[in-house]
C-alpha cells in the first residue's frame, strides 16, 4: 500500500555474513594446521607426544586428525591402546603434507624477513662410530651458530627411510646409489690393515699382502665380508686377498674390540684405530698397503624447499668434517 511504513526486517546475524566473507581464508589456515598437526604426529610418533611439543593437550590433537581424515576421505592411522602405524594413504599424505607445511613455513619466513633464521628440530641419522666420535665437533659448531635449532642425532648404519622415518637428512659412508636423494661428498675415509701383537706371536708384522692370507681374519659385513683389495700406495699394483672370517659383524666398534683380541686381522677407518696403534695395542700391517678409501656423504631427499636449519647444517658439515676428517688422518699418521 502506498506510503504504507516498511515492515520491520529481522536483526541481521553478524557473525553470518562475516564468517561466509572469511570462510575462504579461515579454511585455508585451518587446512595447513591440521596438516602441522599431522607431520608432527607422526615424527613424534604418537598423539600424546606430538600432544606436549606442540603445548596443547590429546584430545585436540586428536580431534585435528580426525577433522583432517574427514576432510581428505581418507584413513591416515591405524592406531591401538600400544601402537600407531601410517596407513598407506598416510604415508603418501605424510610425504606431501610435510613439503606443503615446509612450503608455508618458507612462505611465512620469507614474508616476515627471518628466511635464513634456522629454528626447529633437525632429525639426523648418523652411522654408529662416527656419530659417536667424528661427527660431535662438527654438530657442536652447528649447535653454536644457530642457538634456535635442536638436533635429533640417530644412530643407525643403515640407510633410513626419510619420509617413513620422518628424516631431514643422513651422513653415510659408502657409495650412494639412490637416485631420488641429494648426495653431498664431505670427506674420504681412509682404511688400513691391523692386528693385535698377540696374533703375530713374536713374529716381525708382515710387509706384502700375501703373508695376511694365512691369518685368521674379521669382517664387516657392511664393507667387506669374504675378500677383500689391498692396493700399494707407491705403485697402485693390487692385491685381491680371498679368506673365511673367524668373526663377521656389522659394528666397527665390534670390530675393533675382535681385534684387540686377537681374534684376527681386520680392516677398518684409520681414524678409529689411531690411539690403538700409537698405544701399541695394535699393529698396523702392511702399511705401504690400503684398502680402497671410503666416502663420506651427506644425504638428504630431493624437495623443491629446503629449510633453513638443513640448508645451514649442509654448509656447516661441508665446511667442519673435512676438518675434523683431516685431524685425525694427522694424528693417525704420527
Amino acid at each position: 500500500m502506498k506510503g504504507a511504513p516498511t515492515p520491520p526486517q529481522p536483526p541481521a546475524t553478524p557473525a553470518t555474513p562475516a564468517r561466509s566473507a572469511a570462510q575462504p581464508a579461515s579454511a585455508s589456515t585451518d587446512r595447513v594446521e591440521l596438516m602441522q598437526t599431522f607431520v608432527r604426529i607422526v615424527e613424534a610418533g604418537s598423539l600424546s607426544a606430538a600432544a606436549a611439543q606442540m603445548g596443547t593437550t590429546q584430545p585436540t590433537v586428536s580431534r585435528r586428525l580426525q577433522m583432517l581424515e574427514r576432510s581428505l576421505g581418507l584413513r591416515l592411522l591405524q592406531r591401538s591402546t600400544h601402537a600407531m602405524k601410517l596407513t598407506e594413504d598416510g604415508e603418501r599424505c605424510y610425504g606431501r603434507a610435510k613439503e606443503l607445511v615446509g612450503s608455508w613455513e618458507a612462505f611465512e619466513a620469507d614474508l616476515r624477513g627471518a628466511r635464513d633464521e634456522p629454528e626447529g628440530t633437525l632429525r639426523v641419522v648418523v652411522p654408529h662410530a662416527f656419530g659417536q666420535q667424528q661427527l660431535v665437533g662438527p654438530l657442536s659448531e652447528y649447535l653454536g651458530r644457530h642457538p634456535r635449532v635442536n638436533v635429533e642425532w640417530l644412530l643407525h648404519d643403515r640407510t633410513p627411510d626419510f619420509i617413513a622415518d620422518g628424516i631431514d637428512c643422513a651422513i653415510h659412508v659408502g657409495e650412494v646409489s639412490d637416485p631420488a636423494v641429494v648426495a653431498i661428498h664431505l670427506a674420504e675415509v681412509p682404511r688400513i690393515v691391523v692386528a693385535a701383537p698377540s696374533l703375530l706371536a713374536g713374529a716381525a708384522p708382515p710387509t706384502q699382502p700375501d703373508v695376511l692370507a694365512a691369518l685368521p681374519w674379521l669382517s664387516i659385513r657392511t664393507f667387506y665380508r669374504t675378500e677383500v683389495s689391498l692396493t700399494h700406495a707407491a705403485s697402485g699394483e693390487t692385491r685381491q686377498l680371498a679368506f673365511r672370517p673367524r668373526v663377521s659383524t656389522d659394528s666397527l666398534y665390534a670390530l675393533r674390540s675382535a681385534a684387540l683380541l686377537g681374534l684376527g686381522v681386520c680392516v677398518a677407518s684409520a681414524w678409529m684405530l689411531a690411539d690403538d696403534i700409537a698405544q701399541g695395542r695394535l699393529v698396523h700391517l702392511v702399511p705401504q698397503w690400503q684398502a680402497s678409501s671410503l666416502p663420506l656423504q651427506l644425504v638428504y631427499p630431493y624437495a623443491r624447499f629446503y629449510p633453513a636449519k638443513l640448508r645451514r647444517f649442509v654448509e656447516t658439515m661441508r665446511e667442519a668434517v673435512p676438518r675434523a676428517m683431516a685431524a685425525t688422518a694427522g694424528a693417525a699418521g704420527r
